[in-house]
């Protein structure tokens, strides 16, 4: 793919320093999820299950009993599915509701909610309409308040905050038409101009854009005199003289999304709306959507929530060959894996909102990890509830009103969770992020070795580091807590869940140990290894997820919440969960990703050309990546803002 006149060129290595660069490189609080990637199950740093003050529960609570009514009275999901749009006085209902302002500060006019309670919220609000669900996440999780509540200026936050707080929708402004997960290619330009910034330059899938109030854009600032540049973050009014919204996109799910194309033309933006330092853009991004993704899971779990109840109420009343078809076994297996995973989907999301909240730990990871994790497994359950639901599944609750049916929107469900794979790091991204985490340590330690950039005077010291590292970590993992019978025997109550810890403390020091042995295998092209890192993280994740699972399950116990229900079903996902972890161990190294490389050389080279005679493409001409090229626009402005 060749570069478009205004697009940087940007070799592979180039590339990846700029994404090194944009991490966060120190790690000062623990994480339970890169000790267990480690080879060090850290329990004692989830158990007992951390909870909210009872000060922030309560506001949390009263505030879900009113959006909850807003739902059940105000939202019509079916209407904004069919005219593809949420009508304006649902949002500006949310907006007196204070729904704009769930995580901003009470000082600012916010409601101050927790990220434990913000979560609750967008799963409530996504299950009664995802596409307001993913309006209000936008806004809130990467739009103009997260980023300015971690790094803006207190002059930015009092000018702003109250805004969004109650009256401005914000939208987040980072893809390009031709730039996706390689921010190095980033082309939109902020050039310097006195006190303030020239922007110039066209940017893809702005959720929340068409009617956005305010925009987080990320531009290129050219270095210069009295100017460091590189990537950097400015807060823009979307009614500024130059921005034009092009095009609303549509797409096969969410249809009322608020997405479009923003071109941005000689828009002046004061220097004081900038965020943050010069070159900070891509940091103060990725340090957003460190706990930014956990709305995504939120909604998840809200989901699976939705698809339990309607597979056991169909369930039961669908009866095939004289009895339920519940209690069918091809059936019932899919309606245990729903209920299974969505109490651990809701354990993992509980757990890193409360860590968020209390500060205590690095969630870095296991936000990534819950993102990943509950967007693959939303989307599964979401196919099984299809799938139980038969043709009616198929059908939309549209057609199935019409001829007197219920209105279950099951293929719509489907079609809206699809996206969550993709939105705020495709699951291929999230792989490779995590195992950048991962194998940090490693890194730390060993990576001059394999960095060809490094004299032999560097490679001989990172040697020697590596050898006493080394030397203490890996008689480590010979031996652990997993291999003694009594041990996490508090967790044997009705249900015995101590053997499901006991294997998690084993698979994690086996994953560690899988890990090394890979960096030694493959050492610096231990990079391109994605279909080996894609398996290490996605066995991460289960890991996670089981002892979440287990600590929930005893927490629900000692409070006297469904104890002995909450065992069962978490007992139930760890059993499903250590047969995939078993079957991601086999494919470290029984796979065909060598063979998958060359037949990928192959498809491209024109080799397999006849395997595709016979059909009829529908696609139509154009361009794959529309063109770019900075300039006036030559479209009408579609941008609504809604007041």
């Amino acid at each position: 793919m060749s570069a478009t006149p205004h697009q940087p060129t940007v070799t592979e290595r180039e590339a990846r320093q700029v994404a090194e660069a944009a991490r966060e490189q120190d790690w000062r609080k623990p994480s339970v999820a890169k000790e267990l990637f480690l080879g060090r199950f850290r329990l004692d740093l989830i158990h007992p299950h951390p909870m909210p003050a009872d000060e922030a529960a309560q506001r949390g609570e009263e505030f879900l009993a009113k959006l909850r009514d807003f739902c059940e009275t105000k939202i019509d999901s079916a209407r904004i599915e069919r005219e593809a749009q949420i009508p304006d006085e649902v949002i500006d209902g949310l907006k007196e509701l204070g729904a704009l302002g769930m995580k901003i500060d009470t000082k600012y006019g916010g409601l101050g909610l927790t990220q434990v309670y913000y979560n609750k919220a967008l799963a409530l609000v996504g299950s009664a309409s995802p596409a307001i669900g993913a309006l209000l996440s936008a806004h809130q999780s990467i739009g103009v308040p997260q980023p300015l509540k971690l790094f803006g200026t207190p002059e930015q936050k009092d000018t702003f905050l109250p805004r969004c707080a109650r009256t401005d929708i914000t939208a987040f402004l980072l893809t390009e038409p031709d730039v996706g997960s390689d921010p190095a290619r980033l082309a939109t330009a902020a050039v310097p101009d006195g006190d303030d910034y020239i922007l110039d330059g066209v940017k893809l899938w702005t959720t929340n854009g068409v009617v956005a109030d305010l925009l987080v854009v990320m531009a290129r600032v050219p270095k210069s005199e009295g100017h460091k540049g590189g990537i950097t973050a400015f807060v823009v009014e979307a009614g500024s003289e130059g921005v034009t919204v092009e095009h609303r996109n549509a797409f096969m799910g969410l249809r009322g999304l608020e997405n479009g194309v923003t071109r941005f033309h000689q828009v002046r933006v004061p220097a004081a709306n900038r965020i943050g330092p010069e070159g900070a853009g891509l940091k103060i991004a990725l340090t957003t959507l460190n706990t930014g993704r956990l709305s995504l899971p939120a909604m998840c779990v809200g989901a699976g929530k939705w698809c339990l109840k309607i597979a056991r109420e169909w369930s039961a009343a669908r009866e095939q060959w004289g009895k339920p078809v519940a209690f069918h076994e091809a059936v019932g297996s899919k309606i245990s894996f729903i209920a299974a995973t969505t109490f651990a989907l809701e354990a993992v999301l509980d757990l890193s909102s409360q860590m968020a909240d209390e500060d205590r730990n690095d969630i870095r990871i296991e936000a990534a990890l819950a993102k990943l994790y509950g967007s693959e497994m939303a989307w599964l359950m979401a196919d099984e509830l299809v799938q139980i639901r038969g043709g009616r599944g198929f059908e939309t609750a549209e057609s199935l009103a019409a001829r007197g049916e219920r209105a279950v929107p099951a293929e719509q469900i489907l079609r809206d969770l699809r996206i969550n794979r993709i939105f705020e790091g495709s699951t291929e991204i999230m792989h490779l992020l995590i195992a950048r985490e991962a194998v940090d340590a490693h890194l730390s330690v060993a990576g001059d070795l394999i960095d060809p950039d490094k004299s032999l005077s560097d490679k001989a010291k990172a040697g020697a580091n590596a050898g006493v590292f080394y030397a203490k970590w890996l008689p480590k993992l010979v031996t652990g807590a997993g291999q003694l019978p009594r041990s996490f025997h508090e967790f044997n109550q009705q249900v015995d869940l101590s053997p499901h810890l006991r294997y998690v403390e084993r698979s994690a020091r086996k994953l560690a140990r899988s890990t090394f042995y890979a960096m030694s295998r493959w050492q610096g092209r231990m990079e391109t290894k994605q279909g080996f890192l894609g398996r290490i993280v996605d066995i991460g994740a289960e890991l996670f997820a089981m002892s979440a699972a287990c600590v929930r399950a005893e927490h629900l116990r000692a409070t006297g919440e469904h104890g002995r229900e909450a065992y069962q079903l978490a007992d139930a996902f760890c059993r499903q969960s250590r047969i995939r972890v078993d079957e991601l161990f086999a494919r470290l190294w029984t796979n065909t990703d060598d063979l998958d490389r060359k037949v990928v050389k192959g498809v491209l080279s024109g080799t397999y050309t006849w395997l595709e005679e016979g059909i009829i493409d529908p696609s139509g001409e154009g361009p794959w990546i529309a063109d770019a090229t900075p300039g006036p626009s030559k479209r009408e402005n579609v941008h609504r803002p809604i007041r």
